[in-house]
């Protein structure tokens, strides 16, 4: 098996209603830094997304932060952790799901989704084959999967894309499930 090095997680810049969000965001960190992962993240030090990498940091982790310039006085950025400072979002993004070998995706808002569609389409379109799990707080993406349903039924999404939507309510064992789906490497 091919060794899983970096885990993009995409979440919130917020920290949500419910305070097990922030709980997973935490326990998601530990669990990436535990796994001997680089945690590559938006770069901010705030919301679910600030609380994940400090805690991977504290843990000892290794942590890629990538941050438009123009954020980085709304949002901040972590001391001691790797940053890469860009120029747009757009590339942002890009070098968020370029310097990931597996996606871990936590509750959050617009940017999340935004994120989300764009990893989930990249995969149906076969411009990646890496593993992807939505961590479920709380029933938090049951209303995506409804809707991603939706347009399967309709005939506007094909089956497989439903079919490869994973979800797990433990940080875990979502870390172990993109473990176990990391793919053979080439001989």
């Amino acid at each position: 098996m091919a060794k899983l090095r970096s885990i993009g997680v995409f979440c919130g810049s917020r920290l949500g209603a419910r305070p097990s969000y922030e709980e997973a965001a935490e326990q998601i960190g530990r669990a990436i830094a535990r796994a001997g992962c680089r945690l590559v993240y938006g770069g901010g030090d705030v919301g679910l997304m600030g609380v994940s990498a400090s805690t991977a940091a504290a843990e000892g982790g290794s942590v890629l932060g990538i941050i438009p310039g123009f954020l980085i006085a709304r949002e901040g950025q972590l001391d001691g952790v790797e940053m890469r400072i860009v120029e747009s979002m757009s590339v942002r993004k890009q070098q968020l799901i370029g310097e990931s070998d597996a996606y871990v995706i936590m509750p959050g808002g617009t940017g999340t989704l935004e994120e989300v569609f764009d990893v989930i389409s990249r995969q149906q379109l076969g411009l990646h084959n890496k593993p992807i799990v939505f961590l479920d707080v709380d029933g938090f993406w049951q209303p995506l999967i409804q809707l991603i349903q939706h347009t399967v039924t309709e005939a506007f999404s094909p089956q497989s894309i439903a079919d490869h939507l994973v979800l797990e309510a433990d940080p875990q064992s979502a870390i172990d499930y993109l473990v176990s789906k990391m793919p053979e490497a080439d001989s």
